[in-house]
């Protein structure tokens, strides 16, 4: 339902720019996603890693505290940094790479923590007992899968003139296929004897909505305001995960998780400024360009996208 709900929100946008112009709506996206089909299975790459990747998002959750899986999770930008650099061929100032490295001792002071800890949270009155390892496993992979996809997709973007939206219409439609493949594998006899709506209530739709709408939210910020201020709202969502963690989850604050989300929310500001004069050169020549397309597509995934199972697809 993310995944349709995200592709109908893209057509709808197309169509905006299309002036309402049925005919030459239908007749792009037709051409676009028909006649062009071999760039429209170039998607089906990411499609793929992002439905993993948000699938893996489920199981870290359900197995960390909130606060744990915000902080680690911010590692996307570590392994995104590292593709981009392996794939795009795109140079870091001194800064970032400063950055980075702040970013892994924070997470890496975080994981000791937990470990003290005891590596398992109580259950928050649900009873659900979470599996440390199992939770920490899963958020690697998916920061993992985040990065790549990521780099990916914005390679893809790069390389030709469609728009944000048309690409994501192009992965909703390799999303949705292989969610329902997905669905039908694991949970087909359940839903073919309840229906697909089953259990459908106004706390899993809020949890829908936030998948199909948060990856695009990205995307609009990051086109139209700046990397700083994603940076701002990415730090001020740890402290939030952490604060309703403590009133929601009995979650336990102490000096040595504080540092360490310390560490990860100045990292991810420090990442985020503008390249100043220790920024090297582009290792391809070609910075300016990439920085031009990079308004709109960095991090789309990222995006989450993120990004897609949703999250995102588009830009987690």
């Amino acid at each position: 339902m993310a995944e349709i709900l995200k592709g109908v929100t893209c057509l709808l946008l197309i169509f905006i720019q299309k002036k309402g112009n049925l005919k030459q709506f239908a007749a792009s996206l037709y051409d676009s996603i028909v006649v062009q089909y071999m760039d429209t299975l170039k998607l089906a790459v990411p499609s793929l890693i992002y439905t993993l990747q948000n699938n893996l998002q489920y199981v870290a959750i359900s197995n960390l505290p909130a606060a744990t899986f915000q902080v680690t999770y911010q590692l996307k930008i570590l392994t995104t940094a590292v593709f981009s650099v392996l794939m795009l061929r795109k140079s870091l100032s001194r800064l970032q790479w400063l950055s980075l490295v702040l970013l892994f001792v924070g997470v890496a002071i975080v994981q000791v923590e937990q470990q003290q800890a005891g590596g398992r949270s109580p259950p928050g009155g649900q009873g659900m007992q979470q599996n440390y390892m199992v939770g920490l496993v899963a958020v690697v992979v998916s920061c993992l899968s985040s990065g790549f996809a990521g780099v990916y997709f914005e390679k893809i973007l790069k390389g030709s003139a469609a728009s944000v939206w048309l690409r994501n219409v192009q992965l909703g439609i390799f999303g949705t296929l292989l969610g329902l493949l997905g669905l039908w594998s694991t949970e087909g006899a359940a839903v073919a004897e309840r229906g697909f709506f089953f259990g459908y209530t106004p706390l899993v739709w809020g949890v829908i909505l936030n998948q199909a709408f948060g990856g695009l939210l990205v995307a609009v910020v990051v086109k139209y305001a700046d990397n700083i201020l994603k940076g701002f709202a990415t730090s001020f969502s740890i402290v939030v995960s952490t604060v309703a963690s403590i009133y929601l989850f009995d979650f336990h604050l102490n000096l040595l998780f504080a540092l360490g989300a310390g560490l990860v929310i100045g990292a991810v500001y420090l990442y985020s400024l503008p390249k100043g004069p220790l920024a090297s050169r582009s290792l391809a020549g070609t910075a300016t360009e990439h920085q031009g397309h990079a308004a709109q597509s960095k991090e789309l995934p990222s995006v989450t996208t993120d990004g897609f199972l949703s999250k995102s697809v588009l830009v987690n």
